[in-house]
């Protein structure tokens, strides 16, 4: 069982490090009105701050902390058992986090020496945002020291402060390298429903960047919006705001994703 603790153990701080550190003629024209907007684009990318802020709840457990049961901490109380822990935050503040409260539930398991996690959050709120629902961790074999990669899959729903609904499912994979400044890269599919618009987003060649850029660097990605398919290309590594999109008419626009 110390076994088994500790490859699960081992598993979430690696994770939670990680995560510190996501046809028609050419001649024609688009309609303006089936376009994918800069809002839209920031909103799909920004799912990942939100999933990212939720995740510092979970490195916060094992950080420097022992598998005591029922301890207590400034913020928040955790109850530990053989094969996970449910937590209960009030008005925390983590890794620079904006105030955290709620539950969260995370249960864990070895596979062939796999560290794999189901994390579920129930009335969660990262400040004004609330999520419910749950993200399913599985740490990949890697045999660099320099790397990490891992797998996320996710089936939540995140309210706004304006009360819009975002919903996510789906599964990314991210990649880490500690050698180059932490440079990071993430692939998948996933879908998000936002305002009764669909979208279904599909990366293609891994959309990367690092720690000293705010943005997504290089990388592409299809986000198909209620049936209209568009290309998103974020450069070649250059450090810029700029992403580029192509319609099926073969028309293009630059979007800045400045704030």
């Amino acid at each position: 069982m110390k076994q088994f603790n500790r490859i699960a153990k081992q598993g979430i701080l690696l994770i939670a490090i990680a995560l510190f550190v996501v046809s028609c003629s050419k001649d024609e024209k688009y309609n303006p009105d089936q376009e994918l907007s800069k809002t839209e684009l920031k909103t799909i990318l920004e799912t990942d701050d939100i999933a990212g802020a939720v995740d510092s709840a979970l490195s916060e457990i094992y950080l420097g902390k022992d598998n005591s049961t029922n301890k207590a901490e400034e913020c928040y109380t955790a109850e530990y058992s053989e094969t996970g822990f449910t937590a209960t935050f009030e008005n925390c503040n983590l890794n620079g986090t904006e105030n955290i409260n709620g539950t969260l539930s995370v249960v864990y398991a070895t596979e062939d020496g796999q560290a794999n996690f189901t994390a579920t959050y129930t009335d969660f709120y990262v400040g004004t945002i609330k999520i419910n629902g749950t993200r399913a961790y599985v740490l990949n074999n890697n045999e660099s020291e320099e790397s990490v990669s891992f797998s996320v899959s996710s089936n939540m729903t995140v309210t706004m402060e304006d009360g819009s609904i975002i919903a996510e499912s789906g599964t990314k994979t991210f990649t880490i390298d500690y050698s180059e400044g932490l440079a990071y890269s993430f692939s998948g599919t996933w879908t998000l429903e936002v305002d009764g618009d669909t979208y279904k987003v599909a990366v293609g060649n891994a959309l990367s960047g690092d720690l000293s850029c705010g943005y997504v660097t290089s990388g592409d990605m299809t986000v198909e919006k209620n049936g209209l398919i568009v290309s998103v290309d974020f450069g070649d590594g250059t450090c810029d705001d700029i992403a580029t999109l192509t319609y099926p008419n073969g028309a293009t626009e630059d979007i800045s994703l400045k704030d």
